[in-house]
């Protein structure tokens, strides 16, 4: 099966669905993102800190160097995350506050805060689910070639090691990697995320070692006695504008070649797709592509992470430029959203979450999902009364966990859903100017107010499904 299909409508509303027994709710953030405390208790300097204060790379020259204040307001956060209810909080490791050099030495007063913020999770009641590695890399590692570099697979395996150590025995589920398609061809492809460059052959040799860092590890963890094991991808959902064109059609095959068989057939297959080494080896002799490697990078998981944000349309267009995150992707056109969109200009589209999960039981059966990102950005601010009305994301929200539930009934297997973003935060390159949050932050005082949307998920997750 192949992404070549039309998309399929939206469903109706429905009078009320329910989720499965057991379905898991939650919300999920980022260490960089919202921790702030860059220079504190002995963290290092990470990608994201150089990238931000670059002049021109954020906007409006923002940084994380306070964010939310998590790190100093987290017993406050997680009473915000107890009165909705969470079952499970999906937070990262702030890879610089373990290891500064990346390697080495442990920073235990890095590891300390963690310790603290796991016991507070598990005192009310929230299941912790770590991801060690959403994007921010020890600086030092990039100055020794970053995720181009087999070294950064093999210190990413140390580190798992470390973490694990300290909270492998209040900690359940593992991912390893969030996203590791825009670790590379936003990092190293495009530069519009740290740590900035342009290099196609980079892009595909942090391609490869992103998923060696997770095999090398996912056989750690699963050595220590980790419970469940993941990794979270954004597969693309990638439609033809006109389904009987045959070279719109290529065009997708293309395109979900380099944002989704790329990584899923060595995570699940244990290969890469014959044509996507071809298109590789367009830009770089694939030497970094060593014996066994491709054993290591599919060790089994218990779990695949799935964020989603909205489907794209594309067409064939003779002498378009390629774009610089898709190396390769020369006479191939997107087509600008046509429907309703977010803060994001990213479009609505709920059937095209349907879609993707149906596709991915379909081609990697018996693959267990877990949705570990959806949401939208909106530019809501508190109203006269002081609350934060944010009706279009209520319908985002709903749209899309109806999308989920048509998932369900058609027999796929998936576990959970969690909200991106639990709380406003610095949004990468666009910094402060994109709210995806339930919860309103404001930047100047830290004050924290449940947005509309986050007393409605409330309620959905204690109906464990939506009404009306």
């Amino acid at each position: 099966m192949t992404a070549t299909v039309t998309s399929t409508s939206a469903q109706p509303a429905l009078s009320g669905i329910t989720f499965p027994d057991g379905f898991i709710w939650g919300a999920a953030t980022a260490s960089y993102q919202i921790e702030g405390a860059v220079q504190e208790d002995g963290r290092g300097p990470s990608i994201w800190d150089t990238f931000s204060r670059t002049p021109g790379r954020v906007h409006a020259g923002h940084t994380g160097d306070v964010a939310c204040d998590h790190y100093h307001r987290y017993v406050e956060d997680v009473a915000l995350m107890a009165d909705l209810g969470l079952a499970s909080y999906r937070y990262s490791i702030a890879w610089p506050r373990i290891q500064p050099d990346g390697g080495g030495p442990v920073n235990s007063r890095g590891l300390d805060f963690y310790d603290r913020l796991t016991d507070e999770l598990l005192g009310k009641g929230i299941d912790p689910v770590v991801t060690l590695y959403h994007w921010d890399l020890p600086q030092v590692l990039e100055d020794r070639g970053g995720w181009p570099n087999r070294e950064t697979a093999l210190a990413f395996a140390e580190y798992a090691q470390i973490v694990h150590g300290r909270l492998g025995d209040r900690v359940k589920t593992w991912t390893t990697l969030n996203e590791p398609w825009c670790s590379a061809y936003l990092g190293y492809g495009s530069g519009r995320h740290a740590p900035g460059r342009q290099d196609p052959a980079a892009t595909f040799a942090a391609v490869h070692h992103l998923l060696l860092g997770h095999g090398l590890a996912a056989q750690a963890l699963r050595a220590a006695g980790a419970n469940t094991i993941s990794i979270t991808l954004n597969p693309s959902v990638v439609f033809p504008v006109d389904p009987e064109n045959v070279a719109d059609r290529e065009a997708v095959r293309i395109l979900d070649g380099l944002s989704n068989r790329m990584f899923l057939d060595p995570l699940l297959k244990g290969q890469y797709p014959a044509d996507m080494l071809e298109h590789m080896a367009r830009f770089t002799d694939l030497s970094y592509i060593q014996d066994g490697d491709l054993a290591t990078i599919s060790e089994p998981i218990d779990v695949l992470g799935i964020n989603f944000y909205q489907p794209s349309y594309v067409a064939a267009k003779p002498g378009a430029p390629a774009a610089l995150d898709q190396p390769g992707s020369e006479g191939i056109a997107t087509r600008a959203p046509q429907g309703p969109v977010t803060d994001m200009n990213w479009l609505i589209e709920p059937s095209g979450l349907t879609h993707l999960l149906k596709r991915i039981h379909a081609d990697y059966p018996g693959t267990p999902l877990m949705i570990t990102e959806n949401g939208a950005a909106y530019p809501e601010v508190p109203a006269a009364d002081g609350e934060v009305h944010d009706a279009k994301r209520i319908e985002y929200l709903d749209g899309h966990l109806r999308a989920c539930h048509d998932a369900l009934a058609a027999g796929v297997d998936l576990r959970g859903y969690f909200v991106w973003s639990l709380m406003d935060n610095f949004e990468w390159a666009e910094g402060y100017a994109k709210r995806f949050g339930i919860v309103h932050v404001d930047y100047r005082t830290q004050e924290r107010v449940l947005k509309d949307s986050a007393k409605w998920y409330r309620e959905v997750i204690r109906r464990n499904g939506i009404e009306g």
